[in-house]
């Protein structure tokens, strides 16, 4: 047996016993007003919680954003006019005036949605469109980012990410500007799903 072996054998024989990792509380407040809460977080971010427009949703969207001309859905619930598999590169959707998109999960806690490849097939679009409109079923929202963390998203997909917004920046004043890059507008569309939808 070598000096080497020797030593991490040494090592090995003293180490400190193996023992169960703690349990990490989830924090839940415990609280049932997670829209609301929800859409008071998204609001200090600068974005927008609104119910399911009356009027449909091509008729919000034509009134919402009339200067839009390049609209992308990766919903069914909308017809856009701009196909996600027509984007030659990541790039390509900085074109794009409004993306539209279901969230699996929408974060009470901080005004997050969820974003994942499965959604949205070329996930720059969530971040070079000019507007965002996300539909959230309320069911999908969680308290907090410790039970936003143990959604299936995160062991499953190979993107998946939080996003809050439209992204915000203050100088030394303290004054903050909205948008500071990416995204202009953030509306959440508080849209159950219609039960043939996963």
């Amino acid at each position: 047996m070598s000096a080497r072996d020797d030593i991490l054998a040494a090592v090995r024989g003293r180490g400190p016993a193996s023992r169960p990792l703690p349990e990490v509380p989830d924090f839940a407040s415990g609280r049932d007003d997670l829209v609301d809460l929800f859409a008071a977080a998204l609001a200090l971010l600068d974005g927008t919680v609104i119910p399911p427009p009356s009027s449909g949703l091509d008729a919000w969207l034509s009134t919402a954003f009339p200067d839009a001309q390049r609209i992308c859905s990766a919903v069914r619930e909308v017809s856009g006019n701009v196909e996600l598999t027509t984007f030659s590169g990541w790039a390509a959707p900085a074109e794009v005036d409004v993306l539209v998109m279901r969230t699996p999960l929408g974060v009470a806690e901080t005004g997050s949605i969820l974003l994942t490849e499965d959604e949205v097939s070329v996930t720059t679009t969530a971040v070079l469109a000019r507007h965002l409109v996300v539909l959230l079923d309320p069911a999908d929202i969680v308290d907090n980012l410790h039970l936003a963390y143990r959604h299936k998203a995160f062991r499953e997909a190979a993107y998946a990410v939080p996003l809050s917004g439209p992204s915000g920046s203050a100088d030394i004043g303290g004054v903050t500007v909205h948008p500071a890059q990416g995204v202009t507008a953030l509306t959440v569309v508080l849209a159950p799903r219609d039960g043939a939808e996963q």
